[in-house]
């Protein structure tokens, strides 16, 4: 499966973004969809996922009660709904595609997007 993130752009702390992560080659209904984000000079750090139902999200402590994870299996697009947005929000937000349930590490997904660059300015 390919995936492909995009929606990133230069927002002002407090603003907001919707990143859209769609898949081809295969659909995206039977895997389990994560977000993950790399800020220059730091690992790569679990930001969101989402099971294939669309039921079960877990999310980082950093970014609870303002991202929202969801997904469309018709249109096989996964999004992240970024609000409140704080300047150490800024990175690379990549998207991925795995099995294991409510994965937080980046060695649990299979299949990775380019990543789509995220800055917020104070």
């Amino acid at each position: 499966v390919q995936l492909q993130a995009s929606g990133g752009g230069l927002v002002q702390a407090g603003g907001s973004l919707r990143l859209s992560c769609a898949a081809s080659g295969r659909t995206i209904s039977t895997y389990v969809v994560g977000w993950f984000r790399q800020a220059p000079g730091k690992e790569r750090e679990f930001v969101a996922t989402i099971r294939w139902s669309g039921v079960s999200t877990a999310y980082a402590d950093s970014v609870k009660g303002r991202f929202t994870i969801s997904r469309d299996n018709a249109k096989n697009t996964v999004y992240l709904q970024m609000n409140s947005l704080k300047p150490e929000d800024t990175a690379v937000y990549y998207c991925a595609a795995g099995t294991t349930l409510l994965a937080r590490h980046t060695d649990e997904y299979n299949y990775w997007g380019q990543g789509t660059q995220v800055t917020v300015s104070s």
